[in-house]
């Protein structure tokens, strides 16, 4: 194909860059807006075009040199190319952008863009293992953009340091097991104070292997456990019966226990600034009834409930239920309690029956809150509803239902930069009860 040189027009929401050239639109990674560049256009797919980038001819003034590597392989990281401030910018851009476009509402207040840590801030990750004998044996590391293929990393720039420090050591670790063909991934976790390691393996572990990663925890200080088959399979290699893992939330005075396979949110400084702005917005105190929906182990419940008022934190998973309750009573509370509910159930609404509650809390996943927005909330009319989205697209499809539909107004709503040199948009809104 003829090469084309192009002006770089937009960003999509996943941060490839949008080139208009004779009628056809095309999807090139690592440009930004304004420059102008010659790309190859590639083959149709999934009803886009693609293009690949072969050089800059006018670069923009956003444009900086990306800390990591591996930027442009790896698929972990996609706006390192991109100056930080201009990455909230289009954060924000594409926060509004939703909101308007699907939810056809408009914020009364944009919130500034809550920041933080923006280097080896990453607790919680999944890294791929596998045997490549052409590549030089085996690869640990996150996926190549669009591929399946592993990118080998003996360093990350958003890993916690203490997981990034370990990866020379895991190549050398899974290089050296009997059965390293058979070890798909590693999920890493990272507390306050501990670092777990859950290893994946698809065969049964050797004594040899066993005492391999027995002897590399010892000497990294790393909590390691194997895992053969679902969550209830992990059993611990060293320490024999190790403490759970934990974060703080200083200003709430909270501590929350967490396993090496619980969700926790990934950016610590984030989460504790995220918590903090949630908590402010929503206003409850002791009076107040407060339900927390998604609760998950108990992020934003407990911290609520240190204001005094009565939280009931809604999960649909047991085992989650269970976390919450043991975090509640670690933390001596006892106007915080947890159930059991699907919340993307058709009869979601039977939750809203007695006591009334006054504020509610939302934190979905990507698919959003629908059936809590269009059935609970009708139901419960809370007078102050606060919404963390990881998905700009149904925060402004449940806001649609909520301001157009319900009678709220969408009084604030800011970006979270959660992620840092992705194109991931979390943000929080606040809906109130008009009249």
């Amino acid at each position: 194909m003829t090469e084309i040189e192009a002006k770089v027009e937009d960003l999509t929401h996943e941060g490839m860059g949008v080139i208009k050239d004779q009628g056809k639109v095309y999807f090139v990674d690592g440009v930004l807006p304004g420059e102008t560049v010659i790309f190859l256009p590639g083959r149709k797919r999934k009803g886009k075009f693609t293009g690949k980038l072969l050089d800059i001819l006018e670069s923009s003034a956003e444009r900086v040199t990306p800390e990591c590597q591996y930027f442009g392989v790896c698929g972990g990281c996609s706006l390192q190319h991109l100056e930080s401030g201009a990455q909230l910018r289009y954060k924000e851009k594409v926060l509004l952008d939703n909101l308007a476009r699907i939810g056809r509402v408009e914020p009364g207040n944009v919130i500034p863009a809550i920041t933080g840590e923006r280097w080896h801030y990453r607790r919680k990750a999944r890294l791929g293992v596998k045997l490549v004998p052409k590549k030089g044996g085996i690869l640990v590391g996150f996926r190549e953009r669009q591929s399946s293929y592993i990118t080998s990393l003996q360093r990350c720039e958003t890993l916690d340091s203490r997981i990034s420090g370990l990866l020379p050591a895991l190549h050398e670790l899974v290089e050296g097991l009997g059965n390293n063909s058979r070890i798909p991934q590693i999920e890493v976790a990272a507390g306050d104070e501990n670092v777990a390691m859950v290893f994946r393996h698809l065969e049964p572990l050797t004594d040899d292997d066993q005492q391999r990663l027995h002897d590399f925890a010892m000497q990294s200080g790393t909590f390691v456990y194997s895992q053969s088959a679902g969550p209830d399979s992990v059993i611990a290699l060293w320490p024999q019966n190790p403490p759970p893992l934990s974060y703080r939330h200083d200003a709430f005075d909270v501590e929350l226990r967490f396993g090496p396979l619980d969700f926790i949110q990934v950016n610590a400084s984030i989460n504790q600034a995220m918590v903090r702005q949630a908590c402010e917005l929503l206003r409850a105190g002791p009076g107040d009834r407060v339900l927390d929906l998604f609760c998950g182990l108990g992020n934003f419940s407990l911290a609520i409930a240190r204001s005094g008022a009565s939280v009931t934190g809604i999960e649909g998973d047991d085992y989650l239920v269970r976390k919450g309750t043991l975090n509640a009573a670690h933390n001596g509370m006892t106007n915080v309690t947890f159930q059991k509910y699907d919340l993307q159930r058709d009869d979601v609404a039977v939750i809203g029956g007695t006591p009334r509650y006054n504020r509610m809390l939302v934190d979905p996943p990507r698919s959003g809150a629908l059936e809590v927005v269009t059935q609970m909330v009708p139901l419960l009319r809370p007078e102050r509803l606060v919404y963390v989205s990881c998905n700009p697209a149904t925060l402004a499809r449940d806001a649609d239902v909520l301001v157009n539909n319900n009678g709220y107004q969408l009084s604030a709503v800011g970006a979270i930069d959660m992620f840092p040199h992705t194109a991931h948009v979390e943000s929080m809104a606040v809906f109130e009860l008009e009249g």
